[in-house]
């Protein structure tokens, strides 16, 4: 999960670490926000958080590569995150808590797996809008870990991908190729319809629900981009 990876913490933070920490939370956040106000955003399909679905609860799927445009345009929705208990996911943390959204969920899809599934399905429960990197966190890019279709059997949420596009953008050498939309840039969301994951469903059926959520979103990418 969006990171889906990290383990029980063992290292300590230090003063310095903590001190780092806010400072990237700060200025990363200021960074998007800054920068987020010269894109034009443009979406297609219906938003899954202004739908009102009774009281079922929502998650969202998209690549690791999308989260930077997504991180401005969901800014102060309260959206909770799965997040790696990494390095790199203290300084994500820290950012998306900047930029108006709920305390990230941390946990690993190795080490600690059953732990953050745990806390996922707590906080779905709760209402909390859960979105997740399905393809993190260290890849392979484009292929959907298992993690976001087992939340939303164990709870009944809806399931929905969501395709990002940018153009210009600067691509990092991460494996993700991260996407840092460029000033001026457009940004192309599209909304995918949300995909039920059936409570008594077989370990053959939710693979097949896990590959249906993978080429979705893969589709998603390509019809954001297209439109760009």
């Amino acid at each position: 999960m969006g990171g889906e990876e990290g383990g029980t913490r063992s290292r300590r933070d230090s003063t310095l670490d903590r001190l780092v920490r806010r400072l990237v939370g700060r200025l990363g956040a200021w960074f998007l926000r800054a920068i987020g106000t010269t894109w034009r955003v443009e979406r297609s399909g219906e938003d899954p958080l202004a739908r009102r679905d009774g009281d079922k609860p929502l998650v969202m799927g998209i690549w690791h590569g999308g989260l930077l445009a997504a991180a401005y345009c969901w800014r102060d929705r309260r959206i909770a995150v799965a997040v790696s208990l990494s390095r790199d996911g203290d300084w994500i943390d820290a950012v998306l808590v900047r930029l108006g959204f709920a305390e990230s969920a941390r946990g690993s899809s190795s080490r600690g797996a059953t732990g953050l599934l745990r806390e996922l399905i707590r906080r779905t429960r709760a209402g909390e809008p859960i979105a997740i990197l399905l393809d993190g966190p260290r890849g392979p890019a484009g292929i959907a870990k298992p993690g976001a279709v087992a939340l939303a059997r164990a709870t009944g949420a809806r399931l929905v991908p969501i395709g990002i596009a940018a153009a210009p953008a600067h691509r990092f050498g991460s494996w993700d190729r991260t996407a840092l939309p460029l000033p001026f840039a457009r940004v192309r969301i599209v909304f995918g319809e949300s995909l039920d994951v059936p409570r008594d469903a077989s370990p053959e059926a939710l693979e097949a629900l896990r590959a249906q959520l993978e080429a979705e979103l893969h589709r998603l990418d390509a019809q954001a981009t297209a439109a760009l």
